[in-house]
């Protein structure tokens, strides 16, 4: 666990060590729920929502490779290495979890 390290310290790249696409990502995430397929969301779709969230269109709409450089160097061991098996983590925990009434 990182925040237990006291050896580490400093800012950090908080993502997988495997970096894929969005649309692939997208891919496996639409997998791992069980749904066939997705809709494209176009570039002005993409502005009004952003504009509706009051952040930058640019944050969502540039890609960019991100690899945790620091953690990997420093030998850290990632539970779920690739995004596909973090994605059905992710929904079956969403499972578990009870409905607030």
């Amino acid at each position: 666990m990182l925040i237990a390290r006291e050896d580490f310290c400093g800012v950090v790249n908080l993502a997988s060590p495997n970096p894929l696409p969005n649309s692939e990502f997208m891919r496996a995430l639409r997998r791992a729920w069980g749904i066939r397929f997705g809709l494209p969301n176009p570039n002005w779709l993409v502005e009004i929502g952003t504009w509706l969230m009051r952040t930058e269109s640019e944050l969502v709409l540039k890609s960019r490779r991100v690899v945790p450089g620091r953690l990997l160097a420093a030998g850290f061991q990632f539970l779920f290495p690739d995004w596909p098996s973090a994605a059905h983590d992710l929904v079956a925990r969403s499972h578990q979890v009870s409905p607030r009434t």
